[in-house]
């Protein structure tokens, strides 16, 4: 079974879209309930992991603080 890893800031697309026409939710809070925002109109939802997991077309990982690797030069 593989189990995706989750992270808060990273953005889901899943296979639905939400009622205002978007498929792209954030992700606030993991636990066994994960919280996530729609990116259009702003609505927060809490849903059980596994039915989120089955849920999931692709995942974007959040960019770390600071943007892109520090130039060491």
């Amino acid at each position: 079974m593989n189990i995706p890893k989750i992270a808060v800031g990273d953005r889901l697309e899943l296979k639905k879209k939400h009622p205002c026409g978007v498929s792209v939710f954030e992700v606030l809070r993991v636990g066994s309930d994960i919280r996530i925002v729609c990116t259009g109109c702003g609505r927060d939802l809490v849903l059980p992991r596994e039915k989120l997991e089955k849920a999931i077309r692709k995942i974007t990982p959040a960019i770390p603080e600071g943007g892109a690797e520090p130039s060491h030069g």
